[in-house]
């Protein structure tokens, strides 16, 4: 069961199968999940994948938070059990109150899509225990809505518990206060990124292998719970 990893689908989901890829290639069994099914099935951990979730038009996130899955994902969540979100995945995350803050339309009002160097910034996560503290990762960034935003005493809150997971490095792509790409809750098990780990585990299909470990940590935060 450790090894059971859901990926929903929502209407509009593109990286789904790019989440599972990765599980698998981390040594994990991705199990299919569909945001219109009310039951959780016996899963370790949930990622929440990139795409274009139903009702975006309004606001990223907005609509999605109430597909019937994401109920016992939120209880499951404050129970403790791994959720990562991903640039969607975030917004959805947010929109959830599982994440502080809410993600935006970019300063430049552009999609953007590029490789981007992040620097990860606490491993005290269940997705970012094989890293180091301090490193710094290149992985593909593709959004249009990617810009973190936070009022100052949220900000100052994140950054004072050790909860951003991992800045932007360089120019500032999206706007993201304090160039914000990801953070987590206080415990640690949730976590949101805008950049795409998933798109980057091996030399064929991305830049690096660097997001590998988003992927192999949650399999080693889940035995070590054991």
């Amino acid at each position: 069961m450790t090894s059971r990893i859901g990926v929903v689908t929502y209407p509009g989901s593109l990286d789904d199968r790019d989440a599972a890829r990765a599980i698998r290639a981390a040594g994990g069994d991705p199990i299919a999940l569909w945001h219109g099914d009310a039951d959780l099935p016996d899963v370790a951990a949930v990622i929440l994948p990139g795409g274009f979730s139903y009702g975006d038009y309004l606001r990223c996130g907005a609509i999605a938070r109430f597909a019937p899955i994401m109920e016992q994902i939120v209880a499951r969540a404050n129970d403790g059990m791994p959720v990562l979100g991903i640039c969607n995945g975030f917004q959805i995350l947010c929109e959830s109150h599982l994440l502080p803050g809410a993600l935006t339309r970019n300063d430049h009002l552009h999609f953007i899509c590029r490789d981007q160097t992040v620097r990860i910034e606490t491993t005290n996560t269940a997705w970012t225990a094989d890293f180091s503290a301090g490193q710094e990762i290149v992985i593909p960034l593709k959004n249009g809505e990617g810009g973190y935003i936070a009022d100052d005493a949220t900000l100052n809150m994140l950054e004072a518990e050790g909860r951003v997971v991992a800045t932007y490095v360089g120019t500032n792509p999206n706007g993201s206060r304090r160039a914000i790409a990801g953070i987590t809750n206080a415990r640690g098990n949730v976590v949101g990124l805008m950049p795409h780990p998933e798109h980057a585990i091996d030399a064929l299909t991305g830049p690096t292998t660097d997001g590998l470990p988003f992927f192999t940590s949650v399999l080693t935060s889940l035995l070590a719970s054991r």
